[in-house]
This record gives structure tokens, sequence and C-alpha cells, in this order.
């Protein structure tokens, strides 16, 4: 049976997707949430329990507070209130805290840590899933049942200033609103200055019932400079002088209302030690959360310590004080300190309603709620309040109504814990069978593309799937049933717990029939293609190739980092897997530097035909354009690389001494910053140089490092770049000086700090310029036919570009990392790759591996709360979203970024690697060298000249065996091959044959000028064609003439042109 490659290519995306959909499903579970939704919401309340009597309360408790004030402090962390810098900046809020009329609590955040996130949580009580992280960048009206909602729904009026988020996700419910963008985080000023203006106004009224207040200054001042800085503080103290004007007010409003009034201080996030959040460490999670109102007067002596509770309880204790019906989808507790002065029929009551509430979520989203602890609790206690309701109305104010109202309360606490846990624990809970059937289609997916893509991508346009044996067939029909047994067997067990049991029969059995036709297609791939080994081990071709160790280490260290994402902890840990496998890369390094350097190129590990041979070739230029790298050349030093024993003096020095340099940079880059999980919170050099004491040492290294940048970026740019570049270096440290991160020399503090606009916008001509003069140079090249060198200046001076602009977006401390960057891929260039002259594959592989250990040398992690976000508004003075994005995406991803445009500048600059255009050929080179393991001696055979002066090259086409080739390419030289005439400066005489190479050019076994040595043609991706290279007249050439004549075909003035081709294509 024969598929288009079109059609086999669908198939698997949409297989693909939908493994990956399964699987996304599994791992990022429903949330836990109401199905009712909010059209009942004029459902009644529960009523009274009552044991043989007839309760009279069936309505909902009227309100404990007439007005309530919101004030939420972005990324007010625990420390920042009842640690030393709430006593030294914040002393109205300490005193309230110590032995005012308050209760203080530290309110556990749950992650994604994040704004939008949090504010659902707080207004719906519910735990939001990591989706929301996205949807924090574009907030949708917020449609689950919530506090909000339910006020405006009951008359309230509702008035808010602050975060534009709120006003996104509650559209139409605020009477009077004034929103704020909370993506500008180099505003901390007026940010906060826009919505205090408004409160004088708004206190003397009394034309509303809630008032929300939520602050951004002190979020923006962390994601600028951290929570060391001493911006910090004087924040604080802002912060503390609205709490006072704002409570002083609703005090003297109290007076002349029957109901006392509630002041809400909370924070919707931490904030880490670099000063970002979105991650779940202490300082992330843990929010201050104070609750003020004449209602909580102390006795005297009374110490109330900060209490633990989870974010989600405010939302069902601001219904109840508001008089509300407790949001359906809260999975939260009422802060019972809140309610501990009422009698207790009241206590009970509120405690009763809100059992009520986490038990119906429980029955909607656990199928077996009747065997949790917290529901049959809740029985208990029901049944317990109905006997003390009967003797409440029975007037016996006894003793026993006291011990027995006191053991119901504990009874119902117990209850609301137990609920809550079941409920968070759901949330929380991974689908692991939706999971493994999503990794299995994948998997089996990827399995038949690596099996069958190079037929599928062939020139045929169309796949052979072979049809099974009989035997097989049997085997393929059983496995289905087999599979449907199981999915029986887990659902059964599971007890409907699982997506995929959730779904129709007919559906999931169809999952089953197609896991067990991917499998089918996977065996009978694998039986053809070991049925076509065995026929081509008869006639094996002579190849001496064997794996190095270097290519074992690459494939092992790919390999296993990609089986480790299979374990959260390895995840949570990804940059010591990276630097563990960098070090060993620089180990392996320095064994084959030592090995090639003492033992000689005897052991030196030969080239593999299907990887370190696709680079051998003939270089041929289209008509109309000089040849370059860009067209077919012939790898002369991938086949015989300079041996290292015949260097001498310093450069065989430095090549020995290469792998230790660069181990020791990147042991000085792990201790720059810590990242991960474990590491994170351990002192490194980082958060010594970010102190204000040591100011004067920060300002030494980044002018250290600005002057390294630029010795190793301008050695190969025009003179205009290098000017652009030192000015640009220049601008950058007095941008990092004018926002107080840097001293001049001759300064000893520096107090003028502004925004530094002007600084960066200077720094931002300079990199355009740059940049546009690369990209000048790199169309010229292409368009007029340019000397290669053009091509690669231009190459270079984007990559400078993107140097400088990196340079700017990085934090000071983090300067460094980018020149020890520069120095690594200096000395890796120099040193390594070219002395050892490693492949496109392994070169490609190192820029991987390079590329994200930098990315985690930085400072970064797999947490959102790593991301500089303060980077994407250097030079903005408004918020603007397209560069902001692209700022930030940049300064997050610098050290891949980097590493990726040198490869492609590394692989142009040699002149045996392949050009910019067609650098995917290093991969595929790696991925042609896994796969022909089990194909000995497939070649790409079809190519087409042709198709490539038209600029639309065929890079791939039909595996053959090395004999099918070479009979095809004999026959292709009758037909459509043209001979190619010997260059004058070569030959001496045009048209005659191809001269006899001097004695000392040869080596013993060379051939001579008759033989038909073989020297591999290649293709414009770097693959191997396996034709002879023809001399004049049809002649092969040998080896050594093809290699010495590689470099005359390319660029020179006298060397083979473009217009020196025939008028026929090579086949």
């Amino acid at each position: 049976m024969r598929l288009g490659s079109g059609t086999f290519a669908a198939c698997c995306v949409v297989i693909e997707v939908l493994g990956v959909a399964l699987f996304l499903r599994g791992f990022f579970p429903a949330p836990v949430c109401s199905f009712s939704g909010t059209e009942h919401q004029t459902e009644s309340p529960a009523p009274e329990p009552s044991a043989g009597a007839i309760s009279n309360w069936t309505k909902l408790p009227p309100p404990l507070f007439s007005k309530v004030v919101i004030m939420l402090i972005d990324a007010l962390r625990d420390d920042f209130v009842f640690g030393s810098k709430g006593v030294k900046f914040m002393p109205y809020t300490t005193y309230l805290v110590e032995k005012g009329s308050s209760h203080s609590f530290v309110a556990e955040a749950k992650p994604p840590t994040v704004t939008m996130p949090r504010i659902k949580a707080l207004m719906t009580g519910s735990l939001p899933g990591f989706i929301d992280v996205v949807r924090n960048l574009n907030s949708p009206t917020l449609l689950e049942d919530n506090v909000i909602t339910r006020a405006k729904a009951a008359g309230k009026r509702i008035i808010f200033y602050g975060d534009e988020t709120w006003v996104k996700l509650f559209p139409k419910h605020f009477v009077e609103y004034d929103g704020t963008t909370s993506f500008f985080v180099s505003d901390y000023t007026e940010v906060d200055d826009n919505v205090t203006r408004h409160l004088d106004k708004v206190l003397k009224r009394r034309d509303w019932d809630v008032l929300i207040l939520h602050y951004l200054g002190l979020d923006h001042i962390g994601h600028i400079s951290g929570p060391n800085s001493p911006l910090i503080g004087r924040k604080l103290s802002e912060m503390d002088s609205v709490l006072m004007k704002i409570h002083t007010s609703l005090l003297s409003e109290e007076r002349e209302t029957l109901l006392p009034n509630l002041l809400v201080l909370c924070g919707d996030h931490g904030m880490s030690e670099a000063g970002g959040h979105g991650a779940s460490s202490v300082e992330e999670v843990n929010t201050a959360m104070i609750l003020i109102s004449s209602a909580f007067e102390r006795k005297p002596g009374d110490v109330r310590r900060p209490k633990y509770i989870q974010q989600t309880d405010l939302a069902a204790t601001l219904s109840i004080g508001l008089g509300l019906p407790i949001p359906k989808s809260s999975v939260g507790n009422l802060i019972f300190p809140v309610i501990e002065g009422k009698p207790m029929r009241e206590q009970l009551r509120f405690l009763h309603l809100n059992t009520v509430q986490l038990s119906k979520l429980l029955q909607e989203n656990v199928p077996s709620y009747k065997k949790e602890p917290g529901f049959e609790q809740f029985k208990v206690s029901e049944r317990l309040h109905g006997n003390w309701v009967r003797l409440y109305l029975e007037e016996n104010s006894s003793e026993v109504l006291s011990n027995l109202g006191s053991k119901v309360r504990r009874q119902y606490l117990d209850a609301l814990r137990a609920l809550s846990l079941s409920l968070s624990r759901q949330a929380a809970q991974y689908d692991v069978y939706s999971m493994a059937v999503g990794t299995v289609l994948v998997l089996e997916v990827l399995a038949l593309l690596l099996l069958s893509g190079p037929r599928a991508l062939s020139g045929k346009a169309e796949l052979d799937v072979p049809l099974p044996s009989p035997a097989f067939s049997l085997l393929c029909y059983l496995l289905p049933l087999g599979l449907v047994a199981l999915h029986v067997t887990v659902c059964t067990s599971a007890g409907g717990t699982c997506y995929l049991c959730s779904l129709p029969w007919l559906t999931a059995g169809g999952v089953m029939v197609l896991i067990s036709t991917l499998l089918c297609a996977v065996l009978s791939a694998l039986t053809g293609m070991f049925a076509g080994g065995k026929r081509l081990s008869k006639n094996p071709p002579q190849c001496n190739s064997r794996w190095s160790e270097l290519d074992l280490l690459i494939l092992l260290g790919t390999v296993g980092h990609t089986l480790s994402l299979g374990a959260s902890s390895f995840i949570e840990e990804e940059p010591q897997t990276w630097y563990f496998l960098v070090n060993t890369l620089c180990l392996a390094l320095c064994h084959e530097i030592y090995r090639n350097c003492f033992l000689g190129d005897d052991c030196a590990p030969q080239s593999c035909p299907h990887a370190g041979e696709d680079f051998d070739g003939v270089a041929a230029a289209p008509q109309g354009k000089s040849p370059g790298p860009d067209v077919w050349e012939l790898d002369r030093a991938s086949r015989h690389p300079s041996p290292l024993g015949a260097l001498r003096g310093p450069e065989r020095w430095m090549v020995l001494a290469s792998p230790w340099l660069i181990l020791t940079c990147c042991r000085l880059l792990r201790s720059l910053n810590q990242t991960g999980v474990q590491w994170a919170h351990r002192p490194d050099l980082g958060h010594w140089l970010t102190s204000s004491d040591h100011k004067a040492e920060l300002s030494v290294l980044a002018a250290v490092s600005l002057i390294m940048i630029f010795v190793l970026v301008q050695k190969r740019c025009s003179l205009a770049s290098k000017v652009a570049m030192a000015f640009g270096l220049l601008g950058i440290y007095c941008y990092r000086v004018a926002i107080g991160n840097l001293l001049f020399p001759w300064q000893q503090n520096n107090k003028d700090i502004s925004k530094g606009i002007t600084e960066a916008r200077f720094v931002y001509v300079f990199v355009l310029g740059i940049l546009f003069t690369g990209t000048k140079g790199l169309l010229k090249s292409q368009i007029t036919a340019d000397d290669f060198t053009v091509k690669t200046v231009g190459l270079w001076e984007i990559y400078s570009g993107l140097v400088l602009l990196a340079a700017l977006l990085l934090r000071p401390h983090n300067l460094p990392v980018l020149a020890l960057s520069l120095v690594i891929q200096t000395i890796m260039t120099q040193f390594v790759w070219r002395p050892l002259r490693h492949d496109a594959a392994e070169v490609t592989v190192m820029h991987y591996w390079f590329g994200q250990a930098f990315f985690y040398f930085q400072g970064n992690s797999n947490n959102i709360a790593t991301v500089d976000i303060s980077a994407g508004f250097v030079g903005l003075d408004a918020y603007v979203e397209i560069p902001a994005m692209l700022l930030t995406t940049f300064a997050t991803y610098t050290g891949p970024v980097l590493w990726a445009s040198h490869l492609v500048n590394f692989l142009t600059s040699e002149a045996s690697r392949p050009a910019p255009e067609t650098q995917a050929s290093g991969t595929l080179c790696l991925c042609t060298k896994l796969t022909s393991t089990s194909v000995d001696g497939a070649k790409v055979a079809n190519c087409h000249l042709l198709r490539l002066r038209e600029l639309s090259p065929r890079w791939l086409s039909l595996w053959k065996g090395p004999q099918s080739v070479s009979s095809e390419c004999v026959k292709s030289q009758h037909k459509e091959v043209s001979v190619l005439s010997s260059p004058p400066s070569l030959s001496g005489q045009e048209g005659s044959g191809v001269s006899r190479l001097p004695a000392e050019h040869r080596r013993p076994d060379a051939p001579g000028e008759g033989s038909r040595a073989r020297a591999e043609a290649r293709h414009p991706l770097g693959l191997s064609l396996g034709c002879p290279l023809l001399g004049v007249g049809g002649k092969a050439l040998g080896r050594e003439e093809a290699m010495l004549r590689g470099p005359a075909l390319q660029g020179s003035p006298a060397g083979w042109t473009g217009s020196q081709v025939g008028p026929k294509a090579w086949a």
C-alpha cells in the first residue's frame, strides 16, 4: 500500500496533536469547579439543620460589616509586614498587628503566583490552573462564580482603582473605576499615584459599599532591582501612610453606622530573592493578610501572632461578611477568627453554610465522595448540629448546650479542613492513564517517522507501507482486543477518575484501535528494515567507520536528557543536568585532543560515510554566481584532518589547555547565579554583587566585561561597526549608572536615579545601525553575487548587533556571563573545532548544549519567577506590547539565541561547511547517523543541480544501497552529466586531461592518473551522493586530484566559474 508523503505527514501531525492533547489533559487536569454555574444564584441557601424540631432560620445571615475596603499591594511578601522591614518602614501597620483591633495571617498562595490567577483565587476561592499564566497576558472575562458578581447582583456598589486586570475580569461590575497597566514595570511611582489621588474624594463619600485598591509599585520595584533594593523601604512607607489614611477614615465613619467596617490588607503573591514571581518558593507563596475592624477588639494581654491560612479562604470570608452566598467553586474555609466573637448559633450557622457548599462541590467532582473522610465528618457534624438546634429551640441554657456547641464547632472546623484538603488534592491530581496513552501515541508516531522518514521525504513523494504477513496480521487483530480489555480493567479499578474512562466507549475503543494500528505499522517497518539489512550484509560496503567516544557522548547525553524530562525532579533541577553534560563534554574533548596530540592520527576516529563524509564533495557554482560555500565543494579537511601533533609553540599549548579553560569558565559562571529548586536559596556571587554595599565592585566587573565584549566581537566587524560597538558599550555603562546600578570612577554614591530612557535609546540607535549594516552586506552578497567575504562579515555584524543588544538588556552582574560566553566561543572555534575537524552535526550539538547551559548560567530556571520582565521596558517610557514581549523574550533566551547565531557564523565561515540557508544539514547529518546504523551503506542519490539553479533544490531523495547508486551514477554520466572543463590554472591547457599529481602530493597508496578512485560528490545539504567525480572525457578524478582541485574550484579569480558548467545539469 502506497501513501503520498503529504498524506503521511498530515496523519502523523494529527495523531501527534492528539497524543500531546491527551498527555496535557492528564498533566493539567480540569480544575475543581461547580457545574451548576452562576445561573442558579437565586437558589435558596441550605436551611439550618434540626433534629425533630422546626428551625426558623432558612435564609442567609445578615452581613457582618457595613463597608469593605480591600487594599491589595502587589507582591506583598509576608516578611515585608511581619519582619524587620515592616517594623522599620510600616510603623502604623505594625502597631495594628501587635496591639490594634486586627487579625493577622500568612496567606499561602498556590502556584502559579502571578497576578491574574491570584485575583481569581481571592475572589472565587478556587484553584486556578497553569493555563491562567497565559491568560494573565490578556485576561478574559471571569465567568466563574465569584464575590464581585454576587455583590453586584445583591445591589452592592463597588468602586475600583488600580491594576486594569480587575476591569478585564469584571467588566461592567464597577460603578466607578480607573485602571492602570500592570506590565510597564519601569514605572513604580505614577502607577500608585493614580490610585491614591482618588482616595480623599472617595473616602468622604457614602455612596459605595466595596472599595478595591490594587497598588503595583512594590511589584515593579522587585522586578527592577529585587527585594533588597532601597526603593522597597520607601514604597512600604508610602503604603503604610495610605493604610493609615483609610483606617482613620473608616473609624470616623463607624460612629454614624450600626455595623463596623472591614479593611483588608493583603498581597496577591510574594517576591523571590531575584525580584520575580510565578513559582512555588516560600518567598513567592507566603503573603501578608491583615483583617482590620473595630469588631476585632482584643482584651488586655491578648497576643495574636500571625496564623497560616490559605489565600482561597478570603472568598468565603468576604461572602459571609457581606451577607452573600459563598461562591460555588470555592475550596476555601471561613476564617474563623472573623466570627469568633459572634453568638454560638451564628457561628454554627456560618460554619454549616461553608461545609454544605464544600460538600456539594465534592459530590460534583469526586465520584467516590462518600468514602472521603471530610464528607463523613460533615454528616456527623450536621447531625450533632441538629441536636444542638433542638436543645437551643427548647430554650435549654444549661452547660450541656454550651459543651455540645463547642463540640459541634470543633467537628465543623475539622470537616472544613478535610473537605478543603480533598478538593485541593483533586485539583492537583495527575491523570496518569491519560498521560500514558498520550505518551504512547507520541512515541509511536516518532518511531514511525524515524523509520519511514527517508522514504516519505523522497523524490517520489510517496511511501510504500508493506502489508504484513497473515501471522503478523492475526497479531494485529488480537492487539486491539487486548488493549480494550486493559482499558476496561483500568477504568474499573480507577473508579471513573480518568478522562479516557469518562469518554464514550466507542471513542475510547477508537483510541485503542489507533494505538494498535500504529504499533503494527512500527513493527512492520522494523521487520522490513531488518530484512533489508540482512540482504545488504551479504555484500557489505567497504567502510572502516566507527563511532567515536564523542559521538557516543553526544548521543547518550541528548537521549539521557530527553528521558530525564519524564521526572519532575529532573525538570526542576535541569540546570544541574546541563552543567554535568557540558563538563563531561569538556573532558571528552580533552581526551580527544590529548590522544590526537600524543598518539597521532592513527588513533583518530574515522569518519562515518553516513555523517562524517557528508561534507565531502565537489563545489560547483550555479551560473552567474561566484562559487562559495553555498554551493558544492570538496571537504578535504574532514577526510584528512591535520594532526595536532604537528602544532608547535603557543598554539599547541593553547589547544592542550582549551578544555581546562572552558571548564574554569563554566565553574565561575555556576557560582555567579544559583538556580534550580534545591540550590536557588544558596548564596551566590550575583547576590553579593547586587547588594548596595558592593556597587563599586560591580562597576569594575561590568566595565571589564564590556571591554572584553568589545575586544572579542570587533575583530571581524567593519570600521563603522567597530565605532558603533564602542559607543554602544559606553552607552550601556552610562545607562546602568543613570538607573543607579553602577558608578562612575569619580562617584562615591549615585543618588540621582532616573529611568535612563535617553541612554538606552542612544544604545538602540547603534544596535539598529550594526544590524542594518550586517543585513545590507548579507543581502548584497546574495543579490549581486559579491565576494563571499561580504556575506561572512555581514553575518558577523548581525551577530555583533545581537551581542550589543544582549549587553544592554542583561542585568549588570550578568555581563560576565556574556563576556565568558564569547570567550568560550572563541576558544572552541580556534582551538577545538578547527584543529579537530569536527563535522557539522557535532558542532551543532555542541552549540545546542552550550546554549542551554548558558540559559541557566544567566540565572534562569524552569519556573517563570526567574523571567526578568524589566528587560522588556529598557528605553520605553510607556507600555508597548509587542516591543516589550520581544525584548523580554530575547533577554530570557540570550544564551541559546547567541549560540545559535554563532553556529550560523561558524558553519558559514568554514570553507568546508554549508551555507546559512542549508544549516539544517547539521541536524540532518545527526539524524542520518542515527538512522543509518540500521541501514548500512545507505546514500542519497537523487539530486538535481537544475533545481538548485532554479532556487528550489530537492533536499532529500530515495534511499538506495551503494551498488544501485553506483550503477545509476554510471548511467547518468552518459545521459545528463556534462563534462567539466579543466580550469586553466590547473591544467594549463583548456580541454586537456587532468594533470598528474606531483609525487610529494601523493600518498603511498594513492591511485594513478588512470585509476577510477571515487570522490564523493556533495549534495547541497551536505549529504554524500556516492557518484564518481568526473574529469575531462568522462574520466574519474583520483581522490588527491579532486582534493587539490577543491580550493581552486571556489572563489579565486582564476578558478572555476559558473559559466564553465555545461548546459546540462548533474543527475
